[in-house]
C-alpha cells in the first residue's frame, strides 16, 4: 500500500475567483467529519478523478478530515498535482489479476482459470482488510463516498461498521444500463445508505426501472469561474475531452466534414490524449480535415484553451453530469452538443443559453454549429447568458447539499 500525504497549500488559482472565495460553509456551520473518497484510482484520467479532488478540496476547506482512496494504478494517469492538502492512499501497488465468470463446466473445472480466481478473492480480502483499518482510525459520524461502482466491490468486504456509505454513478441511467455496470450498480450499491445519480431524472429512472429505492441525486459543483471570460472573437471551435470512444470524437470529425466547407475560415481544436487516437487522426486525414483540424493533446490549463475558442462542442455518447459543459459555460462559451444525458439537457438550456442535437444525430449538430458559428451577435448573447445561468451550481450551494445529506443520513 503506498501513500502520499501532502501539506495544505495556497495554490488557488486565480481562473477560480469568487467562486472559490464563496466555496463553502463556516467550518463551524456544520460538523466535522472524516471523509473517505474511494474510486479506482486517485488519479485516474477522467472528470470522476477532477471531481473527487475538487469535493476533497472543499471538502477540507470546510474543516473536515479527508483520505482519497484508490484500489490501482491507472493505465493513464492524470495529473493532480504534488501539493494535495490531504492524504492519498492507493491500495494495489500492482493491478490486481483480470479473471471473467466461470462460465460452464469446463470453465469451472479449469485449474489455472481457479487459481486465479482464488489468487484474486484473496488479493481482495486482504486489501479490503486494509481499507478497515482506515475507517477504523475515523471519528464517529464519518462517511465513505464510493465513486464508482468497481471500488465497491473492495468497501463490500471491508467492514464499515458505524460509517454512512454512499454510492455514486457519475454517468446516466440509460448509458449505465447499456454495459455491464448495471447489473454491478444494482448489486453493490443496493445496501448503501444512498446511491446517488447526478440528475432527479436519473435517480427516478434507477428506482422506477432498476429497483434501488436508496437512489437520490446529487449534480456536480461547477469546476471553476474565471475571472477573464472569452471574447468570442477567435474562429475557433473548441472540444476537451479523451480521446475514446464515449467522448465520440469520431462522430465530430464527421460532424465537422459538414460544417468545415461552409467555414474554411474557422478551425477546430481537440483537446485530449486517449487509446483511440490514432484511428482518429486518420480517420481526420481520410476526410480531408486536415487543414482545419488541430490536435492539441492534453492541456493544464482549460480555462485557458477555453478563451481561445468562441464555442465549444461537445459529441459524447453517453455522460453524467458533465463537468466540460460546465467550463465552457463559465468561461462564456456558449455550446452545441448532443443530448446523450439527463445531465445535458439540465445544465444546457437549449435555444437560451446553447443548443442541444439529439444524440448521433451529426447532421444536426453540424447545424447547430453552424447557426452558432454564423451569428457573433448569437454567440454573445448565448456565451453571456451560459455564464451567468451556469452560477446556479456554485460550489457553496453543492457543499450545503452535501452537508444536508451527511446530518439527514447520520439520522
Amino acid at each position: 500500500m503506498s501513500t502520499q500525504t501532502t501539506q495544505t497549500t495556497q495554490t488557488a488559482q486565480s481562473t477560480q475567483s469568487t467562486q472559490t472565495a464563496q466555496s463553502t460553509q463556516s467550518p463551524q456551520s456544520f460538523p466535522q467529519r472524516d471523509v473517505f473518497f474511494v474510486s479506482n484510482s486517485v488519479n485516474e484520467l477522467g472528470g470522476v478523478t477532477s471531481w473527487s479532488h475538487q469535493m476533497a478540496r472543499l471538502f477540507t476547506e470546510s474543516g473536515h478530515r479527508v483520505h482519497v482512496i484508490g484500489i490501482t494504478e491507472p493505465a493513464e494517469p492524470q495529473d493532480i498535482g504534488t501539493d494535495l492538502p490531504y492524504p492519498t492512499t492507493t491500495l494495489y501497488d500492482e493491478h490486481p489479476p483480470r479473471v471473467g465468470p466461470a462460465r460452464g463446466i469446463k470453465g469451472r473445472l479449469n485449474i489455472a482459470e481457479r487459481r486465479l480466481r482464488a489468487a484474486r478473492t484473496a488479493g481482495m480480502h486482504e486489501q479490503a482488510a486494509k481499507l478497515t483499518a482506515l475507517f477504523r482510525r475515523a471519528r464517529p459520524g464519518a462517511v465513505v463516498i464510493v465513486t464508482q461502482v468497481w471500488a465497491m466491490e473492495w468497501v463490500t468486504l471491508a467492514d464499515t461498521t458505524g460509517l454512512t456509505v454512499i454510492g455514486m454513478s457519475h454517468e446516466s441511467y440509460a448509458y449505465t444500463r447499456a454495459c455491464s455496470r448495471y447489473g454491478r450498480v444494482r448489486k453493490f450499491y443496493k445496501d448503501v445508505d444512498r446511491m446517488l445519480a447526478l440528475t432527479r431524472e436519473d435517480a427516478d429512472l434507477w428506482i422506477r426501472k432498476g429497483g434501488m429505492d436508496n437512489a437520490s441525486y446529487m449534480p456536480n459543483p461547477l469546476p471553476f469561474m474565471p475571472e477573464v471570460p472569452s471574447p468570442r472573437t477567435g474562429k475557433v471551435v473548441t472540444s476537451i475531452g479523451r480521446l475514446h470512444d464515449q467522448k465520440g470524437i469520431d462522430m465530430l470529425l464527421d460532424t465537422w466534414a459538414e460544417v468545415a466547407p461552409l467555414h474554411p475560415d474557422w478551425r477546430l481544436r481537440i483537446y485530449g490524449s486517449g487509446e483511440d487516437e490514432e484511428q482518429l487522426k486518420q480517420q481526420c486525414t481520410d476526410l480531408g480535415l486536415d487543414g482545419s483540424v488541430e490536435w492539441m493533446g492534453r492541456t493544464g490549463d482549460v480555462p485557458g484553451a477555453l478563451r481561445g475558442g468562441s464555442v465549444f462542442v461537445q459529441s459524447s455518447r453517453g455522460e453524467g453530469f458533465p463537468l466540460a459543459l460546465m467550463e465552457a459555460m463559465a468561461a462564456a462559451v456558449p455550446c452545441a452538443a448532443f443530448d446523450c444525458a439527463p445531465g445535458v439537457h439540465e445544465i444546457v438550456q437549449d435555444g437560451e443559453d446553447g443548443l442541444l442535437a439529439g444524440l448521433g444525430n451529426t447532421g444536426e449538430l453540424a447545424r447547430r454549429l453552424d447557426t452558432l458559428m454564423s451569428d457573433k451577435e448569437l454567440r454573445d448573447k448565448m456565451g453571456e447568458l451560459a455564464r451567468q445561468n451556469i452560477q446556479r451550481y456554485t460550489t457553496a450551494e453543492i457543499v450545503r447539499r452535501w452537508e444536508e445529506l451527511f446530518a439527514f443520513l447520520e439520522r
